[in-house]
C-alpha cells in the first residue's frame, strides 16, 4: 500500500445533511490522503474537515500535528470547513495550504477574508498553529514527503486545480483528485483545442480517479457553464484514460442515497456492456480505500 483515502466530506456546494443522505453523507469535499509512512495529506477543506481535525487530535494524545493541505480552488464549499478545523487552534502543529497561483484573488487573501470580523468571530492570525501558504501552477510538479503532485488547470468558473499524487515508492501507485471540472461542451472560456486530450493524460491510467460527478445529462443541459460534469461523460473520461478505479464525488445537494444507488449502477452496467475492467464506486463519508 502506497497511500489510504478516506472521505469526510463528498457532497458539492452546499452541506446537505438529513435522512436522504446519511449513507453517502451530507459534508461538502474533504479527504484525507496518507502516505506509506503516515504522511497527512487532505484534499480540499469543505465542512468535512471539521471531523476530519477532531479525529486528528484525538489520535494526536498532544503531539503535534502536520500536514499539506492541497484545495483544488476557493469556493465556499472547498474552504469553508477551515475555522472549524481545531488543529489550527492549537500552538506547535503546521500546515501548508497550497493552491493556484492563477486565482483572481489568492488562496491567502480568500482564508483570511472568510475570517474577518465581518463574517467570523475569531480572526485567521488569531490562530495559534504555523500556517505557509503556497502556489501550484498549471502542470506544475512538486515532491512532497513521500509522493510527488502534479498540478492541472481544470474547466471551472474562477479557475481550479486537478491534482495527480504518485507513490515514491516502485509500485506506481496514482491517485488523481478532481473535484469540480466541467467535461461537458458548455465551459464558456478558451480552454485551447487540446485541453481534453492533456486531461486524458493526466489521468492516464491512474489507480483511483475521484471525480466531479454533479449532473445526469438531462441535468447537465440545463446546467452548461456552471464548471460540473454528468456522470456519463466522467464514465467516459475514465474509460478512455485506462482508470483502475472510479469514484464518484462532489454529489449534487438534492441527490438522496436511492438516486445515487441507481447512478451507481448505471455506470457500473455501462463498463459491464463494454467489457471493460473499471471498478466504479460512489464516495461515501467515512469511507476507506487503499490504494
Amino acid at each position: 500500500m502506497s497511500f489510504r483515502l478516506r472521505f469526510w466530506g463528498t457532497r458539492g456546494s452546499i452541506p446537505s445533511p438529513g435522512p436522504q443522505t446519511v449513507r453517502y453523507g451530507g459534508n461538502t469535499p474533504c479527504i484525507e490522503l496518507r502516505t506509506d509512512d503516515g504522511w497527512l495529506v487532505i484534499l480540499d477543506a469543505g465542512t468535512g474537515l471539521r471531523e476530519l481535525g477532531r479525529s486528528l487530535m484525538a489520535g494526536a494524545n498532544g503531539a503535534p500535528i502536520q500536514g499539506d493541505i492541497f484545495v483544488t480552488h476557493a469556493h465556499w464549499d472547498h474552504i469553508q470547513g477551515i475555522p472549524f478545523f481545531g488543529p489550527m487552534f492549537h500552538e506547535g502543529n503546521h500546515f501548508t495550504l497550497w493552491g493556484s497561483g492563477s486565482l483572481a484573488t489568492s488562496l491567502a487573501r480568500v482564508v483570511r477574508d472568510q475570517m474577518s470580523p465581518v463574517v467570523f468571530p475569531v480572526r485567521f492570525d488569531e490562530l495559534s498553529a504555523t500556517i505557509d501558504f503556497r502556489e501550484m501552477g498549471d502542470e506544475e510538479r512538486c515532491a512532497g514527503r513521500g509522493y510527488t503532485v502534479q498540478a492541472f488547470q481544470v474547466r471551472h468558473p474562477g479557475g481550479a486545480l486537478g491534482y495527480r499524487f504518485e507513490s515514491r515508492n516502485q509500485d506506481g501507485a496514482s491517485v488523481v483528485y478532481i473535484s469540480d471540472n466541467e467535461l461537458g461542451d458548455g465551459a464558456s472560456h478558451d480552454w485551447g483545442s487540446d485541453w481534453r486530450q492533456r486531461c486524458v493524460e493526466f489521468v492516464r491510467r491512474a489507480s483511483v480517479l475521484v471525480h466531479d460527478t454533479t449532473y445526469t445529462a438531462d441535468e447537465y443541459r440545463r446546467h452548461r457553464g456552471w464548471g460540473h460534469s454528468s456522470y456519463e461523460d466522467t464514465l467516459a473520461l475514465a474509460l478512455e484514460a485506462e482508470v483502475e478505479t472510479l469514484v464518484l464525488f462532489h454529489h449534487m445537494p438534492e441527490r438522496t442515497d436511492d438516486e445515487l444507488d441507481r447512478q451507481i449502477d448505471v455506470c457500473r452496467n455501462e463498463v459491464a456492456r463494454r467489457g471493460a475492467s473499471l471498478k466504479v464506486i460512489g464516495a461515501a463519508e467515512g469511507m476507506t480505500l487503499d490504494v
